[in-house]
């Protein structure tokens, strides 16, 4: 089975590494500060229009393409080669993704293609593929 969507979106510019510590009564908690609260709400709110009708089973191969508005300096099709770093923007959409049961936990995801450039429509593509384990 194949899950595939393109969200058109201006892409937020919080990621789950800015996750913020707090110590209460000597321990230590993590919390999202509210950009990232704001992210998780978004992707959940466009990825539940996709939710598969079954989990997605056995190793995945997972693609994501970030595209971010072209401008005077970014022409079209072009790559960004700037901030954010790809690994840090696709763990909170896994998180969201794991979270609406697209599957069943993101270790499945076996195969990652992250890339992120220049367009005139700015969105979020993520295709989901099962694969022969």
């Amino acid at each position: 089975m194949i899950v595939q969507f393109f969200i058109p979106m201006k892409l937020p510019t919080a990621t789950h590494q800015e996750k913020k510590w707090t110590v209460r009564k000597g321990k230590p908690y993590s919390y999202e500060p509210p950009a990232v609260q704001d992210a998780r709400q978004k992707f959940t709110a466009y990825f539940s229009k996709f939710i598969p009708e079954r989990k997605l089973k056995g190793p995945l191969v997972l693609t994501t393409q970030w595209i971010y508005l072209t401008d005077k300096k970014h022409p079209p099709k072009t790559w960004k080669a700037t901030k954010p770093d790809t690994d840090n923007l696709v763990k909170l959409p896994k998180d969201v993704l794991t979270a609406l049961r697209f599957w069943g936990d993101d270790r499945q995801v076996a195969s990652e293609t992250i890339q992120k450039f220049y367009d005139t429509i700015p969105g979020l593509y993520v295709r989901i593929e099962e694969i022969e384990p």
